[in-house]
């Protein structure tokens, strides 16, 4: 398992069109995915997990990947948060 600490920049979170872009990519990925916020477990895969989690602007989470190809789905992933999932 690997996991990187990130900061949501979305000035809106992750709302339904952010929240789409990750759990698609999310979905492409051959390892688990989630996002931990404190002690809250949220699946990475499911649109409808991301956007109940509320996750605002500024919120501090941690991304985890676990499996076969879990370093390269945690960049992949990194690297599309920090781009701002499209926004």
């Amino acid at each position: 398992m690997v996991s990187q600490k990130l900061v949501i920049k979305n000035e809106s979170g992750l709302h339904a069109r952010p929240a789409g872009i990750l759990a698609q990519a999310a979905m492409r990925c051959n390892s688990d995915v989630f996002l931990m916020l404190g002690e809250k477990r949220v699946q990475v895969k499911s649109i409808l997990n991301l956007m109940a989690a509320g996750i605002k602007c500024g919120t501090q989470v941690e991304l985890l990947c676990d499996g076969e190809s879990e370093a390269e789905d945690l960049k992949t992933l990194v690297d599309l948060i920090e781009s701002g999932l499209g926004e």
